[in-house]
């Protein structure tokens, strides 16, 4: 990721994570009369389209702040990353037990990830509580669940643990580290003949076949190749970037980030010249585009562009 383009993401970000409107609301009613106003229900992630999307938002933000530093993202950290605001984000997760699982729960722990590899206690130590949380979460929901999810959206269990066990490793937390790959070996040990042919859906942003590949691949370690020649009997090489006929609708939209989020997967996978193609498909519509889009593409377009050095700045 060049300075010139971190500069553009970030200046997209910080626009973003304050934007209160429009707004998707997912929230399950449990009593007549409820607060529903995003700031006071998710004082740190009140911003952006959606609660997810104002996460991976921040994380975006404290990935270009480790790489290239600016002052307004420490402000903008300083003002959402509070220990009170993380408190009131931690209380409303105990009283909604499935609330973003599992995507939600992993962009959060991608950003304690991050948070930690940026080496700022301040910002850490204020999320700690809430990834604790989450991480529990996760490492109990993956123990128990005797089937993956195979979409290419948010309830992709492939992606979740990616993340999760980004998090894990950076965090130390060896027991939610146990616990994905364990569920990663049963949900998926004994797959084969990748349906590559089969992809995309319409409202895809992750390839079910790449991104369980790129997981794979963290999890089995040497036995990797070998359980790769059984699932890919064709080459992700030949993937073509998907097409997108309207870029207004929030679904097909999905399918720019499909793009970045092929790039983030197949440069894992070292498919170089795939990565390559999917990537200047995706990159010319994360800024400057359709407030659809442009809430959350430049997260996966950073996916793609940092992938080979994000432990090592």
């Amino acid at each position: 990721m060049t300075e010139e383009q971190a500069r553009a993401f970030a200046a997209v970000a910080l626009a973003n994570v304050r934007r209160e409107y429009p707004r998707h609301v997912s929230h399950l009613l449990t009593w007549t009369g409820e607060e529903l106003h995003p700031r006071k229900l998710h004082p740190a992630f009140y911003g952006s389209y959606d609660w997810h999307s104002a996460v991976h938002m921040h994380w975006l933000l404290a990935r270009v702040h480790r790489l290239y530093p600016d002052a307004r993202i420490a402000c903008l950290l300083d003002e959402h990353l509070d220990a009170s605001a993380i408190r009131t984000e931690l209380a409303y997760f105990e009283g909604h037990a499935t609330f973003e699982r599992p995507y939600g729960w992993a962009w959060l722990l991608e950003l304690q990830g991050e948070l930690l590899r940026l080496g700022e206690p301040r910002w850490s130590d204020a999320v700690r509580p809430l990834a604790a949380q989450l991480a529990a979460r996760l490492g109990r929901f993956v123990a128990a669940a005797p089937y993956p999810i195979r979409a290419g959206s948010h309830g992709n269990t492939a992606f979740a643990s990616l993340l999760g066990l980004d998090y894990a490793r950076t965090a130390g937390d060896m027991e939610l580290q146990k616990h994905i790959a364990s569920a990663a070996r049963r949900w998926y040990g004994d797959d084969r003949d990748a349906p590559l042919a089969y992809e995309p859906s319409l409202d895809d942003f992750l390839s079910p076949s790449l991104v369980e590949a790129a997981l794979m691949k963290e999890v089995l370690g040497t036995e990797y190749d070998a359980w790769s020649r059984r699932f890919f009997t064709a080459s992700p090489e030949t993937l073509a970037p998907p097409l997108v006929a309207d870029r207004a609708d929030p679904k097909q939209a999905h399918l720019d980030g499909l793009a970045l989020s092929r790039a983030w997967c197949l440069t894992k996978l070292g498919y170089a010249e795939a990565a390559r193609r999917h990537l200047e498909a995706g990159m010319p519509h994360v800024v400057g585009g359709d407030y659809v889009g442009e809430h959350w593409l430049a997260s996966f377009a950073a996916l793609a562009l940092t992938e080979g050095g994000r432990k090592s700045q």
